[in-house]
């Protein structure tokens, strides 16, 4: 579930991850790749199968780095139609968007969004081995709040059963961003008497709601939960 550090600082582009339109916000660094990925936790996988395109937005974890047989690590239901077809060979496209502001400008023909964002193409590996299962659904719970798998009980043989777990690798892959204020400042539309600027978005975790049957006393939500909740934690 490890893998060495990148040897690479960039991942070639090919046919299916060379950015076309503003190539300009496109980079297939491996740092950048990385950080969107390790920021994130949920993504939209898809795929073509049966002559239907199917498409799902699924949690998912990250096991190494891009361009060094790092691998994102994809669960769902074992009747899911995509993770069947994944599991079967099918070839997946899985992408992860971070919105940070809109972008407002004079027209609305300008207006824009900025964001980072990640594409990843590839045929995944099936992980059948239960033990290998386990600590890829781990390593899923721990990506998206680390600390949480010491406090809950791990899944059950039963469990384990019902899922499938497949592996991306992170070896076709490209990221695009965009940054800054609207571009129109000094464009023709500049004199006109509209509002022009960013609304700035953020993404944070309110204060722990506990469940119901808790108990009397109650139950500390935990570190992962206090974690979560720190300021600037996404």
């Amino acid at each position: 579930m490890t893998a060495e550090p990148p040897v690479t600082d960039s991942l070639e582009p090919t046919g299916r991850t060379q950015v076309r339109r503003h190539r300009d916000r496109a980079t297939y660094e491996v740092e950048q790749i990385d950080a969107i990925l390790g920021e994130g936790f949920i993504c939209h996988v898809a795929c073509h199968d049966a002559g239907t395109t199917w498409m799902v937005p699924t949690a998912y974890g990250v096991s190494g780095f891009a361009g060094a047989g790092g691998e994102l690590l994809l669960h769902g239901a074992a009747a899911n139609h995509l993770f069947k077809a994944a599991a079967g060979g099918a070839q997946l496209v899985a992408t992860v968007t971070h919105v940070d502001a809109m972008v407002l400008a004079r027209s609305t023909f300008s207006h824009s969004i900025n964001y980072r964002s990640v594409v990843v193409f590839g045929q995944a590996r099936h992980i059948t081995e239960p033990a290998d299962k386990a600590a890829a659904l781990e390593a899923i719970v721990e990506h998206m709040l680390p600390g949480r798998t010491a406090e809950a009980r791990p899944p059950t043989d039963s469990e384990l059963r019902q899922t499938i777990v497949v592996a991306l690798p992170l070896a076709e892959a490209s990221a695009k961003s965009r940054t800054g204020p609207p571009g129109d400042s000094d464009g023709p539309d500049a004199g006109l008497p509209v509002w022009a600027g960013l609304l700035n978005l953020r993404t944070s975790a309110d204060l722990p709601v506990p469940a119901p049957g808790l108990g009397a006393g109650g139950i500390d939500a935990g570190p992962s939960a206090s974690w979560a909740v720190q300021p600037g934690r996404w």
